[in-house]
C-alpha cells in the first residue's frame, strides 16, 4: 500500500515499499511561478537527507529541491527537460521529479501527513 508523506520544504514522497517518487507540492509551485527549468538528478547518484537533490528555475528564482531521505535515484523524470512546465500544471502528478530507492526508511519518521503539511502552510 502507497503512502504520501509531506517535508516542510514542500516535498512530497510517495512512497510504496522502499522506492520513493519525488516531487514539489502544489503550494511550492505556486509560490514559485512559472517554471522554466529543471535540472534532474543523474540516475544511480546516491542521496543524503537534506542534499540539494533538483534545481528548479522559475522566472522569479531558482530554487534547491531537497533529498527528503537518503538513497539513491533510480529513474528521473526526462520529460521535465523539454516541457518543465508540467510542474506547474500537474505538480502532485506527472510533474514528479524524481524515483529513489530508500535505505532507511525510519527516516520517513519525522515526515508529515496531508492533514498535517495543509495545516503547516496553513
Amino acid at each position: 500500500m502507497a503512502t504520501t508523506y509531506f517535508t516542510e520544504d514542500h516535498e512530497w514522497l510517495h512512497v510504496e515499499g522502499d522506492m520513493a517518487t519525488v516531487g514539489i507540492t502544489d503550494y511550492a509551485q505556486e509560490q514559485l511561478g512559472d517554471i522554466v527549468f529543471v535540472e534532474i538528478p543523474q540516475v544511480g547518484k546516491g542521496l543524503t537527507k537534506g542534499d540539494t537533490a533538483v534545481v528548479v528555475e522559475s522566472v522569479k528564482a531558482a530554487s534547491d529541491v531537497y533529498a527528503p531521505a537518503d538513497g539513491e535515484v533510480t529513474e528521473a523524470n526526462e520529460t521535465l527537460s523539454s516541457d518543465p512546465a508540467l510542474v506547474n500544471s500537474a505538480a502532485t502528478g506527472d510533474g514528479w521529479l524524481w524515483k529513489m530507492k530508500l535505505s532507511d526508511k525510519s527516516q520517513l519518521d519525522g515526515l508529515m501527513n496531508e492533514a498535517a503539511y495543509k495545516a503547516h502552510i496553513g
